[in-house]
């Protein structure tokens, strides 16, 4: 065991969930930055810490000392001040202001701000309002701070120590005391795992009830993360036994208890006995029993003459319509609840157009939606009327984490065309369908073989096996789709095919490409070179702002992170950035939004660019589709650098060039659908760069995980 010191220069990582910090320190007797990682609730730049541990030789990240045991004391050189102030811990003060401070009070800056905050003011460029936010910000943070250090001593980081206060006020240490389990329930980003821990240094024994019955709800709210809306019985058992390591005789009792308290249901799927959460039970059966009502009554609008329709549409949108295009609009114009699906170049578009074209020329009033801002905006230029997200279309209002627009207060409208349906889970399609009023129609429009939603449920998957509505299906290919190898190989490797990956000898130009390289350093290289040279020269696309690069996964030397650091440092060259866990931000970047913010209007995955940093006040703001938001250093957790993406992420979403990394490194991920997805999103150019092994296991493996869900039996009940 060695020891080790010094100040905390940067924090490249941070998990509030379980402490995890890699840390960049100025360590004394050590002329360059040393890595530590180790465990700490929260750490700040500029705090300085002594540590214990070993030295280990990290394979992908070099030389690191390992820390056993680290304590955090407040900086008390002139550096380390500085440091600590400016690292947007305190709103309205960043680097340029925490230097100010420090020149004006020196190391009796904490005591100005505590005791006698009116002499902020003495601070160059320091004026009443700044010194108004900067004393606001250290009021709050001093309300909090008894909580703080009882939390923090549990295992608890900041934010969630900040969470647990606002949520409980006075009475948090006392109802934390009394039942930590209680945060995983009532606090949205405190899991089971955080709670656990506390109740553990509370003294609170493991095969207490309390955390039996806490464990066994964790447990399905896992499997909802995984897409499941309930679990078989023996496997909550054994899954909850195995978190908590406890008999199962605990777990038998707790599952009886959460039942007992209306927790829980129990019911079947497939003829099995299966537990489920409340909330997920009763989403599938409203799902099942709105359909079923809408499904039931008469169309909002009058008997349309078809035979008449038909050439006016053909005429009115100058296209052909084909024999099966044809009779789809019968069967959505004489049905109240229809779903279309088909893969790309199926006319999908052509036809949910037609349908809307006909039904406007009647005066129907309809509703558009997708389940992502990108999506819902191709909806709106295919469709040429208005299309929002379905967020927005229910009017989501954060003070209650729920929509205005309900089953009491439905919307106005005749139907409701629903887009990207795939894409939707069974929390947002009961929440939508509640809002549509009996009298409507609804049209559910999907491609099923695509990624199904994050969240738990395979709606459209479920409603289509049911048949329990009219379901259009278009598998033909159209002429003028069929020249695109985009389009016509995704059909190939939907239908189990690898498609011939050498270009044809007469051909100049393409749409879809395969370059053949090696992991590591040979595929970064060739990614880098398509990105930045080749595809601009020869196709007139932007690098940034046309070009995505999508991945199979997220971590390793072949995923998301890797590839954005070199694509980052190669496009864009600005110098002035703000920095937060190890990313930079700079005037250029491309951003995702990683979380939905509903007071800022942006939502998981909306993609933008940042136009502005200000380095002072450590802020950013980020041009999403024109529109500008601006982040302060604290909601940086919420954006992160997106010149390259999960292929996950990229749902309801399309590019104009789409650049597929793919190779064996990718294995666990390598699933047809998955490998569909992402060629799908491409609209002008896809150039897949990697290893022809990857891409046939990908086509071959068709497995994608069974996901427990009851709503196509409610369906058919």
């Amino acid at each position: 065991m060695e020891t080790l010191s010094g100040l905390v220069e940067r924090i490249t990582y941070h998990s509030e969930e379980n402490g995890f910090c890699v840390l960049r320190i100025k360590a004394k007797g050590h002329k360059e930055l040393v890595t530590l990682v180790g465990n700490l609730a929260a750490i700040s730049v500029g705090e300085h810490i002594s540590a214990s541990g070993f030295w280990v030789n990290n394979r992908e990240h070099g030389l690191q000392f390992k820390a056993n045991s680290l304590d955090v004391h407040r900086p008390h050189t002139l550096e380390g001040i500085e440091k600590y102030l400016g690292s947007g811990l305190i709103k309205g003060i960043g680097p340029y202001y925490a230097k100010r401070l420090v020149e004006a009070f020196g190391d009796e800056v904490f005591t100005i701000i505590e005791d006698e905050p009116g002499r902020l003011i003495e601070a160059e460029g320091i004026g009443q309002v700044r010194a108004k936010k900067i004393t606001k910000d250290w009021i709050e943070q001093r309300k909090v701070r008894e909580i703080m250090v009882f939390l923090q001593s549990h295992g608890v980081g900041t934010s969630r120590a900040t969470k647990i206060y606002k949520t409980y006020g006075d009475q948090a240490i006392e109802i934390v005391k009394e039942n930590p389990y209680k945060l995983a329930r009532d606090i949205r980003g405190i899991g089971f795992i955080s709670a656990d821990l506390i109740a553990q240094n509370l003294g609170i024994a493991s095969d207490s009830s309390i955390r039996a019955r806490a464990g066994v709800n964790h447990t399905l709210i896992e499997a909802t993360t995984d897409g499941n809306c309930g679990l078989l019985f023996e496997t909550l058992e054994e899954s909850a036994a195995k978190l908590l390591d406890l008999d199962s005789t605990i777990i038998k009792k707790a599952i009886q208890a959460e039942l007992a308290a209306g927790d829980l249901i129990t019911d079947t799927i497939n003829n099995e006995k299966a537990i489920f959460l409340a909330a997920f039970y009763n989403y599938e059966k409203n799902i099942a029993s709105k359909i079923k009502i809408l499904n039931s009554g008469s169309k909002p609008w009058k008997d349309i003459e078809v035979v008449k329709a038909l050439p006016w549409i053909e005429e009115k949108l100058k296209i052909n319509l084909a024999d099966k295009q044809k009779e789809a609009i019968k069967t959505a114009l004489k049905n109240k609840v229809t779903v279309i699906t088909g893969g790309p170049g199926t006319g999908k578009t052509t036809l949910v157009k037609s349908i809307l074209t006909i039904l406007k020329a009647k005066e129907v009033k309809i509703k558009l939606c997708a389940p992502t801002g990108r999506a819902a905006k191709r909806l709106s230029e295919t469709t040429s009327q208005e299309a929002v997200t379905i967020h927005r279309l229910l009017d989501f209002n954060p003070s209650f984490y729920g929509f205005n627009f309900n089953e009491e207060k439905p919307l106005d409208c005749d139907l409701v065309v629903v887009d990207e349906s795939s894409m939707i889970d069974v929390s947002l399609m009961q929440s939508l369908l509640k809002a549509i009023p009996n009298r409507a129609a609804l049209i559910i429009v999907g491609d099923v073989d695509q990624l199904p939603s994050v969240g738990a449920g395979q709606v459209l998957k479920d409603i289509i096996n049911s048949d329990s509505v009219p379901i259009i299906k278009l598998t033909e290919i159209f002429r003028q789709a069929a020249k695109s190898k985009i389009i016509s190989n995704a059909h190939l490797i939907n239908q189990g095919k690898v498609p011939n990956l050498s270009l044809e000898k007469d051909s100049n130009i393409s749409d879809f490409y395969f370059i053949e390289a090696e992991p590591a350093d040979d595929l970064i290289e060739k990614v880098k070179k398509v990105v930045k040279d080749r595809i601009p020269k020869r196709f007139k696309l932007d690098p940034i702002k046309d070009i995505q690069v999508l991945c199979p996964m997220q971590r390793g030397a072949m995923g998301v992170r890797a590839f954005n650091v070199e694509l980052q440092t190669l496009l864009n060259s600005n110098t002035e950035f703000i920095e937060k866990y190890g990313q930079k931000y700079s005037v250029g970047d491309k951003v995702m939004q990683t979380s939905n913010n509903y007071d800022k209007e942006v939502y998981n995955g909306d993609i933008g660019f940042i136009s502005k940093v200000n380095i002072e006040d450590q802020e950013l703001t980020a041009l999403f589709d024109e529109r500008e938001v601006t982040y302060e250093f604290s909601d940086l957790d919420q954006l992160t650098i997106a010149y390259a993406t999960t292929i996950h992420k990229s749902q309801g979403s399309e590019f104009p060039a789409v650049v597929m990394p793919l190779c064996m490194k990718h294995y666990i991920m390598l699933k047809r659908n998955l490998i569909y997805t992402g060629i799908t999103r491409a609209k002008k150019l896809l150039v897949i760069i990697g290893q022809k092994k990857a891409l046939g296991m990908a086509v071959r493996d068709n497995t994608s995980m069974q996901r427990l869900s009851k709503l196509r039996e409610w369906l058919l009940s």
